[in-house]
């Protein structure tokens, strides 16, 4: 069943349009893959889906029109985001920044601290004094604290250590094989994203430009979609 449909996204910034036609469809349970070089508008379509700029289209979660709602009315629904950047809450300890985004459902402070444990060992610490790795655990956490539908990771392990970027690779697994959550990642370890995705679409210039299985992707279209 389709959770989040996109078809025919547009979106601009002032008068510099930068979403031209994003078309993209995530079912219950299914991890899809949003690719595209830096710049070919993978963040301003997270920004339109999470609600945070006005966009044009066919846009709808869970059956009901995003259009015209504010963003902590699309999070109620159901959308959790992990921001490019982290974003945590600097000042406030790790189990402050989980309590702050808390929601009713499975995930709680001890689901959490499960999926990352190092999180627990901290929980009094603030997240100002966290490494980049652990802040972005914390980042994902606080996320999952919304209980949300869809899951959009946006860049999740960009800047890590590999060491830590395997941690989340892990826990991305596993959210895949142990939840029904749907999830939306944007990354640039193509090898990653095609071992963990259902499906992916493929931005150019502000328009997708290839949707399919991750299996059916091949090296010819790689290359000129998200080579170098």
């Amino acid at each position: 069943m389709s959770l989040l449909r996109v078809i025919n996204l547009a979106a601009s910034y002032g008068v510099s349009q930068t979403l031209f036609d994003v078309s993209l469809e995530i079912n219950e349970g299914e991890v899809l893959a949003l690719m595209g070089r830096n710049g070919m508008g993978k963040s301003t379509t997270v920004k339109c889906i999470c609600r945070m700029m006005p966009s044009k289209g066919d846009l709808t979660f869970a059956g009901q029109d995003l259009h015209g709602l504010p963003s902590h009315h699309a999070a109620r629904l159901g959308i959790g985001l992990v921001p490019e950047g982290r974003r945590c809450f600097s000042d406030l300890t790790v189990a402050e920044n989980l309590t702050a985004a808390a929601r009713p459902g499975e995930w709680t402070q001890n689901t959490v601290e499960a999926l990352f444990p190092r999180l627990g060992e901290r929980a009094r610490q603030r997240a100002a004094s966290l490494s980049g790795g652990e802040q972005q655990m914390l980042a994902i956490a606080r996320a999952l604290m919304t209980n949300p539908r869809l899951l959009i990771l946006d860049e999740a392990t960009e800047g890590l250590a590999p060491i830590v970027r395997q941690e989340i690779w892990a826990a991305i697994t596993k959210l895949k094989r142990e939840t029904d959550m749907a999830i939306l990642l944007i990354d640039k370890s193509l090898k990653e994203l095609a071992q963990v995705s259902d499906r992916g679409v493929i931005l150019e210039r502000g328009a997708s430009v290839w949707m399919d299985e991750m299996n059916a992707l091949s090296s010819t279209v790689s290359q000129k979609y998200l080579g170098v």
